[in-house]
C-alpha cells in the first residue's frame, strides 16, 4: 500500500498566477469601495434619524406624562441651551422656562442623544436653539416646530430630515419624486447650508 500523495498536493501558484489574482482582487475592491462607502452613510443617516426620531418621540410623551412642558436642546459647557445641534442632544424639565438645565434646581434629565459624526451636518432653523413641547403635546414658543436637517460629508443625495409640526406631530422624509434623493413634506429638496 502506498502512502504518499498526488503530486498536485505539492504543486503551488506561480507568481503570474499569483500576480494575476492579486490584480483581480484590487480591480474588484476598486469598484466595490464607493458602493459599500455610500451604503454605510446611507446606515449611518438612518441610524442618526431614528435615533433622533425616538429622541422627539420621547420628549413628546415625556410632556404629556408629566404635564410639564419638555425642553430638548443641545447644551454648552454651563448646561445652557445653544445652537449647536450636531453636538450632544438633551432632553429635559425646564421648570422655570429660562434654557438651562439645573440639576440642583430639581430639573429632571429624561434623555440625551451623542453627538453626530463631526464631519456630517444636523441642522434645526436658523439660530434655533431649542424644542418645546407643552403638556398638551403640542410644540410651544417661537421656533419650536420645524426640519431637522441630516447631510452626510460627501454625500448629499443621502441627505434625510424630520419635520416637527405644531401639533407636535413628526413626519420623516422620503423620496417623493423617485429620484434617489429623500424630499421634505413640502416636496423641496433638503440641503444643509453653509456654516
Amino acid at each position: 500500500m502506498d502512502n504518499t500523495l498526488p503530486r498536485f498536493f505539492f504543486t503551488g501558484f506561480t507568481l503570474i498566477e499569483l500576480m494575476v489574482s492579486i490584480a483581480i482582487t484590487s480591480i474588484l475592491a476598486s469598484i466595490a469601495m464607493p458602493s459599500l462607502n455610500a451604503y454605510l452613510t446611507k446606515l449611518r443617516v438612518d441610524n442618526e434619524i431614528s435615533t433622533l426620531h425616538r429622541l422627539l418621540f420621547t420628549a413628546r410623551n415625556a410632556a404629556i406624562n408629566t404635564q410639564l412642558p419638555v425642553t430638548i436642546c443641545p447644551l454648552n459647557e454651563q448646561n445652557q441651551c445653544t445652537s449647536q445641534w450636531q453636538n450632544e442632544i438633551v432632553v429635559f424639565i425646564d421648570l422655570n422656562n429660562n434654557n438651562i438645565y439645573e440639576p440642583l434646581n430639581s430639573e429632571t434629565l429624561i434623555r440625551t442623544k451623542s453627538a453626530i459624526r463631526n464631519t456630517d451636518k444636523l441642522q434645526y432653523g436658523i439660530g434655533r436653539s431649542r424644542i418645546i413641547y407643552a403638556p398638551t403635546g403640542r410644540t410651544a414658543g417661537w421656533g419650536s416646530n420645524g426640519t431637522f436637517k441630516y447631510c452626510p460629508e460627501n454625500y448629499p443625495e443621502q441627505s434625510r430630515a424630520i419635520r416637527i409640526s405644531t401639533s407636535g406631530r413628526l413626519y420623516a422624509s422620503s423620496d417623493i419624486d423617485h429620484d434617489g434623493r429623500d424630499e421634505i413634506r413640502s416636496g423641496g429638496e433638503i440641503n444643509c447650508r453653509a456654516e
